[in-house]
This record gives C-alpha cells, sequence and structure tokens, in this order.
C-alpha cells in the first residue's frame, strides 16, 4: 500500500509570542485537525521536517507530538509515520483538555515499547506471527462449536449476573474436569475468573501486600507483564535448568527460612512460558517441601498443563500439595479460545471466597453466555475429543518447526525439544542484539518475540511459536529470519 504523501504547513510557531514553542505547535495541529483540514489518516513530516519548517530543536517537536499523542489525536506507527487517527473525542471540548498529567500519574505500569509494539502489529494484515502464544484461528473446532451452541439453546432461559464464584454448573464440570487432571477439588474450592490473567490482578490487590516480593522463574511470562509491579511488588528471577526452576537459589534463603516475609512464588511447571520446559517430577516434589518448610505459597499456572504430547500428563504441584499452599490457575485460553475470557483458580475456600469478593468489585462476574459455553463444552464430552485432535495438530507443527529450525539455524543457535505447549526457546550461539533483529524482521512482515522481554537480565534469545501458524508458513518465516541473522544483525 502506498503511503500518503506528507501534509504541506506553511506556518511557524512566534518566537516573540509569551506562548512556550511546543504548545504553539500543539494548538496548531489540533486547530488544523479539529477545522477539518487535516482529516483522520493524514500524515504528518517526519519530525526532523518540521523542526526544520518551525525553525526550532527536535526535542521541541517531540515534546509537542507527545502530548497530541497523549490524547489519542494522532500515532507514530512503524514505517507509516506520524498520522492523524482521532478528529473527534476531546476535539469537541471547549477547551483543550490537558490530559497528559492523567495519563502518565496512574499506578498501573505501562509496557515497554517492544511489548507495546507486539499488541499492536498482531493485529496487522499479511504478517507471520512466529510468536504468538495464542492457537491459530484456522484450527477451532467450529463443528464441535456448533453443536455446543445447539445443545445449549433450550438450556439458558436468561444471562443475568451470577454469584461471585461463578456458575455453578461451571464449577463442577470444572471440579470432575479437574479430577481427570490428578486434581481432586470441590466446586466451593473454585472461582470462575475472566482469564488466568484476572487471577492474577486478584492475587495481587487481595491477598499481597506492597513491597512483597514475587519469586518466579527466569526467564518467565510473569517478566512481560506488570501486574505484581503495578501493584508495588518486587519480581525476582529464579535460575532453571533442564528440570525446572532451581528453587535452592532462591533470594533471601535465610528470610524466607524464618518464615517472616511476604513472598510468594508463581511458576508455570508445565510446558512452561517461555521456554517450553517441563519440569521434572522429582523437582516437582523437592519444591513442595522446599516451599513447605518456608512457609512460601505457590501460584501454579497449569495454562499449557492439558497440551502434553505424552498420554500422561505430569502430575501438577496441586496434586503433590498436601499442606493447602498452592493455588492453582486454568485457563481455556490456550486450548479452545482466548475470546471466552474464561480461567479458574483452585484454592482453600477462604481464599476463593476472597477473591470472588474482590472480582465481583471489579466485573461483577465473567461472561454468562462463555460460562455455560465452556460447561457445555466440558459436559457433553467434545472438550476431551477436541483436545485430543488439537494435540496431534501441535505435535505435527512442533515436529515440522523444529526440521526448518534444523535446516536453517543448526549453525546459528540451539533450542530444547518441548514435550508439549506452543513454544520453543531459540538461543543465539553468538552474541546478537535481539532487538535489531525483532526490527528487521519486522521490514519482512514476521513478528517476534524476543526473549528479552521475558528476561530478568540480556537473554539472546528468542521465543518461538509454532501454535499460530501453519508448517509452511513456519519454514518460510525461518529460512528469512536465518537470512535477516546471517546478514548481521
Amino acid at each position: 500500500m502506498k503511503k500518503a504523501t506528507p501534509v504541506q504547513i506553511n506556518w511557524k510557531p512566534d518566537k516573540n509570542n509569551p506562548v512556550p514553542l511546543y504548545q504553539q505547535i500543539v494548538d496548531y495541529i489540533y486547530q488544523k485537525i479539529f477545522s477539518g483540514d487535516w482529516p483522520v489518516g493524514t500524515r504528518l513530516p517526519s519530525q526532523r521536517a518540521l523542526a526544520e519548517q518551525f525553525d526550532v530543536n527536535r526535542s521541541t517537536i517531540t515534546s509537542a507530538l507527545d502530548e497530541l499523542t497523549a490524547f489519542g489525536i494522532i500515532r507514530s506507527g512503524h514505517g507509516a509515520g506520524t498520522l492523524v487517527i482521532n478528529n473527534t473525542w476531546g476535539l469537541m471540548l471547549p477547551e483543550f483538555q490537558k490530559w497528559e498529567k492523567y495519563v502518565t500519574s496512574g499506578s498501573f505500569m505501562e509496557n515497554n515499547q517492544t511489548i507495546q509494539t507486539i499488541n499492536r502489529m498482531e493485529f496487522e494484515e499479511n504478517i507471520i506471527r512466529l510468536g504468538t502464544g495464542e492457537l491459530d484461528p484456522r484450527i477451532f473446532p467450529k463443528d464441535k462449536w456448533n453443536q455446543v451452541l445447539k445443545n445449549l439453546t433450550p438450556q439458558i432461559q436468561s444471562l443475568g449476573y451470577l454469584g461471585p464464584l461463578g456458575l455453578p454448573e461451571l464449577q463442577e464440570a470444572l471440579a470432575r474436569h479437574l479430577a481427570s487432571c490428578g486434581i481432586h477439588t470441590s466446586p466451593s474450592n473454585i472461582l470462575v475468573t475472566s482469564g488466568a490473567l484476572q487471577a492474577l490482578q486478584l492475587i495481587s490487590v487481595a491477598l499481597l501486600k506492597t513491597g512483597s516480593t514475587v519469586y518466579t522463574e527466569a526467564p518467565s511470562y510473569m517478566k512481560s507483564l506488570q501486574v505484581f509491579q503495578s501493584a508495588g511488588m518486587r519480581l525476582s528471577g529464579v535460575p532453571m535448568d533442564e528440570y525446572g526452576i532451581q528453587y535452592w537459589k532462591l533470594q533471601n534463603k535465610t528470610s524466607l527460612q524464618s518464615g517472616h516475609h511476604s513472598s510468594i512464588l508463581y511458576t508455570i511447571p508445565t510446558n512452561q512460558n517461555p521456554t517450553g520446559i517441563t519440569m521434572e517430577e522429582g523437582r516437582r516434589q523437592e519444591l513442595i517441601d522446599y516451599c513447605v518448610s518456608c512457609q512460601l505459597p505457590i501460584i501454579e499456572d497449569g495454562a499449557y498443563l492439558e497440551l502434553c504430547y505424552a498420554q500422561e500428563q505430569p502430575k501438577t504441584l496441586k496434586e503433590l500439595d498436601q499442606s493447602g499452599m498452592v493455588i492453582y490457575l486454568g485457563t481455556a485460553s490456550k486450548t479452545l479460545a482466548p475470546g471466552l475470557r474464561i480461567g479458574w483458580i483452585v484454592a482453600p475456600e477462604p481464599i476463593v471466597q476472597r477473591l470472588g469478593d474482590v472480582k465481583m468489585q471489579m466485573d461483577y462476574g465473567a461472561s454468562s453466555i462463555s460460562q455455560w459455553i465452556f460447561a457445555e463444552f466440558l459436559n457433553s464430552g467434545l472438550y476431551g475429543e477436541y483436545l485430543q485432535e488439537l494435540k496431534a495438530i501441535l505435535l505435527h507443527r512442533r515436529n515440522c518447526a523444529l526440521k526448518a529450525l534444523q535446516e536453517h539455524f543448526s549453525d546459528l543457535a540451539t533450542w530444547r525439544i518441548p514435550k508439549g505447549g506452543f513454544y520453543i526457546w531459540l538461543t543465539f550461539k553468538k552474541e546478537l542484539s535481539v532487538e535489531m533483529i525483532f526490527q528487521e524482521a519486522l521490514k519482512h512482515r514476521i513478528l517476534l518475540n524476543p526473549g528479552d522481554i521475558y528476561g530478568f537480565e540480556k537473554t539472546n534469545s528468542l521465543r518461538l511459536s509454532f501454535s499460530y501458524v501453519t508448517p509452511e508458513e513456519f519454514a518460510l518465516a525461518a529460512e528469512t529470519l536465518a537470512q535477516v541473522v546471517r546478514h548481521g544483525v
């Protein structure tokens, strides 16, 4: 698609005017957009060209554009320049509201620029999403979905609000399903959430104190989130090996062993995100014993538990737990559909009651229709059938991805073979800038997830995913990516 030509400007700020130069520029651009002279889609000249046109420093231009971006009026996109994206919201106010101080004053921390770019580019057309932790929409079980909806039609009489813990039918279905995974619990110990991410948000605001330490694997999915940091907590990375987290390397070990702490351990022991490592069973028991001795509670994220390619899943930490210290999280986002926004927490009743109360204050319950749909998937047996089909597809895609990597990256990088899940953790043999690789790959319409967004230090790695792309798309992207790396990025 051809870029729009930058708009022509015949105006300069008045340096004798007491109004700051950057504010004059903001007001000028605002007036041009408000008057209709610059409609949505108008492209502004580059910052350098604007600085020359207005006869001001680049920093003055940056300040003006940052303010307009904060208002949601313009956007700077990769390769697209600065575009007008809004000519209505906020512009109809009688006076130009200064929102920038509000934008930067909230307690919830913003994502770093790489993650913001990923979140934006995932919705671009004609891009190969080689890092996306999501199922390919093309393998969505349409026939089973239609059957579930058909079965549900006579059952649902209303879609009102539900109780604090969720739809009772879904709690009961989940209790039966979890028993097949080795987790024996009652419906009263299950809280239905709007996805597993909300479960983490609930825990961060309802169970932990500001200043607490959250221990987690390094690298970890948790590092790419701001949930706990925004609540005033500190993340502490714990190294891993091929058997899982090296729990004996937890920091502040003396403080932990004293029991006088307000800390928690977050772990994805099965098909870990981003490394794909599955914790060895002996290590799991050792971890439980260690945490019991230190009185360190555990959040076990089971997002990828059901995506083990072998018939037998490893025992969960929750199954090994004899003291009620493990909070288990599950989700339908990685197996069925992220858009359902259905997750669950398994914990002692006082905890789920507390979290349920907080959840009611947040959103007054997860989607009723989504809960009915997932309950029917579980009760009908269609979910179990679908999982077997899905794992066969993912296993095939994994094997094809490994073949492509062997062909194009055997001299460039190393990787482990995941036993399930979505991810291959690719680590380069030579020190490279994964950020530069990320940027160069975007020029070829390949979207990556640099390992640095998951690490507590420089990783020299990429998280590659074979779940969202076909084997052919993965092979094509791997060949192009290898060329990018070989050209000395």
